[in-house]
């Protein structure tokens, strides 16, 4: 995959360009090429081998059937996650981090379990039993809920992996991601300390065309680890009528016929 990632596409996107120097983080120096006007240049080689470093992993999780949950609550990332995790079928939150998220999974389940019921209320009728101002706050709970939930209402148990833009603004994700020890992938800048995750992707995560190129590489790793567990899945599949078959006692071949035929024939 690393022959697929291009320095050039990357510095055409601005994934290059860190923060300000005096707003550095020491430990993201390996990552760091230069110093130019005040702002500090990422090392795109590096960005290029832990994106392939990153994708390979994450190519693995989802072809192992787990799902990797995508944070990312800043205004020019949202909506770019929640198009590209859609994508691969994969849950994200955008909006503001539920606090408990995975630390308190059970209790965020029932919220989602509740919106769900909800839903059977409206298919079943038992919805329109109730009062106007009954019928209007259930509307606005449901609202609430998918505005918050409604992108991992498939997310049955905990992710196998968390994929976050911004480890400094989403600091309560990666703190409970920690705590459960599940692998961290992320975009990370030179403002923020890359030793909080697993997987770091040296890259500017405030621009939008950098988020986009990135998530790219990403989306693009993990829909073609679903794809090969659908092909695994497929595989015994198809091999099961030649299996079959092959299982069937065979039928005596002609030969064998006639000679049983003439035998029975002389012992009459």
């Amino acid at each position: 995959m690393a022959n697929n990632i291009e320095v050039k596409e990357l510095l055409d996107a601005g994934v290059h360009f860190g923060h300000l120097t005096r707003r550095w983080d020491p430990n993201m120096a390996p990552y760091i090429y230069m110093e130019r006007n005040g702002i500090h240049i990422i090392n795109l080689y590096k960005t290029a081998a832990k994106i392939d470093e990153a994708s390979e992993a994450l190519k693995k999780i989802a072809a192992s059937g787990r799902k990797i949950l995508f944070v990312a609550t800043k205004k020019q990332a949202k909506e770019i996650v929640a198009e590209k995790a859609s994508k691969a079928n994969q849950p994200y939150i955008t909006e503001r981090w539920p606090g408990g998220m995975l630390t308190n999974f059970v209790t965020i389940r029932k919220a989602v379990k509740k919106m769900a019921a909800i839903d059977r209320m409206k298919k079943d009728g038992t919805f329109n039993t109730l009062s106007k101002k009954e019928r209007l706050q259930v509307d606005r709970l449901r609202a609430k809920l998918e505005k918050n939930l409604g992108s991992i209402s498939d997310m049955t148990r905990l992710p196998g992996a968390l994929f976050v833009v911004d480890i400094t603004r989403e600091h309560i994700a990666v703190k409970e991601a920690q705590k459960l020890n599940i692998p961290i992938f992320a975009m990370v800048d030179t403002n923020s300390d890359p030793r909080q995750v697993d997987y770091v992707i040296p890259a500017n995560d405030d621009a939008s065309k950098s988020i986009d190129k990135v998530m790219n590489f990403v989306s693009d790793a993990i829909i073609e680890g679903l794809n090969e567990r659908k092909a695994s899945k497929d595989a015994p599949k198809k091999d099961a009528p030649a299996k079959a078959e092959a299982a069937k006692p065979k039928a005596a071949a002609p030969e064998v016929e006639v000679v049983a035929e003439t035998a029975k024939q002389e012992e009459e």
